[in-house]
């Protein structure tokens, strides 16, 4: 499911215990906080046994269903003596295959979603593969912000419990207490009569815990510049048509633009990087989200691969297809994996700048305001005059623990001069 994608709920089954499943089928229906997919069978077989119900929460890696392939080229082959007495092996096998679906069906689903104070998704996997329950959790003193439990402090916690026994308090002693974290005070909201309460869609609530997690994650920095788009402008309206008729596709801003991130991050490639731990880990494809609305309200990230190696043309098509699908809630689990850095574009809903979060685990993401009509001073060499100019700005986000203020001014000055020095007489 990708690698920020540590677990999916399962929002519907399309098949019943006893029914005929083909290869490629699908066979039940997941939701992450990124995208809602199908779940096809690898195998053609008999639907023997579901694991999980509907709403239950699974870790990517997890057994959901048992699905009984017939093999019966197998049963022609095999001699009937030896299918009379299965070998200590097979049996053994067949036991370790049993337990296992077991320990499936025993895994708590809990998400800790009760408690007030914020877990990362590793904290919670932690917390459910060993075992730890919730009150548990909650008396685990946290050192992250606000008390925020981080890793080190979950694993220093079992650490501690495995290794020390619980001392029995002698007579007249009173039983040491482990001091819980201080949670943030809740305050409380009033709601009266006219009032309306709209519950939070679930892919909202995750949407809303993926940006809280960036925020406290990333140290987010912005740098502002204000570019003259106004060559890209004239040229794109005296293109579109021509290119709409040709290609079946609409030329939109968007593609240029993307085009000439590409390029600067070629020149910047340590912006192209996530974080792990201590480590910095460069990425070898340039990877760009582009940030999409839907119908809902909800925002997904469909991701361009390799948008290094596309022409304008090949963008332009990329772009289209992919925020098409995304508007109609086609996306595959592939198409919103593997992005490397995003763009957002505040504009399209007229905003003039914004100050995006960063899409973890990347290190930073791009807004692109409204483009405007504004007069402006036009250089030349017989002197400076005022024109009227098409100008936007971009808004650059960075995580400031591992690219400083130079790098991330720089790389947004390199994508304005990209958009600046565009080629008004380009063929396409």
């Amino acid at each position: 499911m990708g690698e920020s994608v540590a677990e999916a709920t399962i929002t519907n089954w399309l098949k019943e215990v006893g029914e005929t499943i083909e290869a490629d089928e699908a066979v039940l229906e997941i939701a992450t906080d990124k995208v809602d997919s199908e779940v096809p069978s690898e195998v053609d077989g008999v639907l023997v046994e579901k694991l999980f119900n509907e709403d239950d929460v699974v870790q990517v890696g997890q057994t959901i269903a048992i699905i009984e392939t017939e093999g019966e080229e197998a049963a022609e082959t095999t001699p009937v003596a030896d299918q009379e007495v299965p070998s200590p092996e097979i049996e053994e096998a067949v036991a370790e295959a049993e337990g296992r679906v077991e320990e499936a069906k025993n895994i708590t689903t809990s998400d800790y979603a009760d408690s007030n104070r914020f877990y990362s998704p590793l904290v919670k996997n932690i917390a459910k593969e060993e075992g730890i329950s919730f009150d548990e959790l909650e008396k685990i003193p946290g050192s992250g912000k606000e008390g925020r439990v981080t890793k080190n402090d979950i694993l220093d916690y079992l650490e501690n419990r495995s290794s020390q026994p619980a001392a029995q308090p002698q007579q007249g002693q009173q039983k040491p207490q482990q001091a819980a974290a201080p949670q943030p005070a809740k305050t409380p909201v009033s709601v009266n009569g006219e009032d309306e309460i709209i519950e939070m869609s679930r892919m909202g609530k995750m949407i809303a815990h993926h940006m809280v997690e960036s925020v406290q994650t990333s140290a987010h920095v912005q740098s502002f510049i204000e570019v003259d788009v106004t060559n890209i402008w004239n040229w794109r309206k005296k293109n579109k048509d021509a290119f709409e008729k040709r290609e079946g596709e609409k030329l939109t801003f968007t593609p240029i633009f993307m085009e000439a991130v590409a390029k600067a991050i070629k020149d910047f490639p340590l912006i192209n990087i996530s974080v792990d731990g201590d480590k910095i880990i460069k990425r070898k494809n340039i990877n760009l989200g582009m940030a999409a609305a839907l119908p809902d309200g909800n925002l997904i990230v469909p991701v361009i691969k390799n948008a290094d190696q596309l022409n304008l043309v090949g963008m332009a098509r990329t772009v289209n297809d992919l925020a098409n699908r995304a508007r109609l809630n086609k996306l595959k689990p592939d198409d919103i994996q593997g992005g490397t850095y995003t763009v957002t574009n505040v504009g399209t809903f007229g905003s003039v700048m914004g100050t995006p979060i960063i899409n973890q685990p990347q290190v930073a993401i791009l807004a692109l305001g409204a483009i405007r009509k504004v007069p402006a001073v036009i250089e030349t060499p017989e002197g400076d005059f005022i024109g009227i100019r098409y100008k936007m700005f971009l808004s650059h986000s960075y995580d400031h623990r591992v690219v400083n203020g130079a790098l991330g001014g720089q790389f947004v000055q390199r994508v304005a001069q990209y958009l600046e020095k565009f080629d008004k007489n380009r063929d396409l």
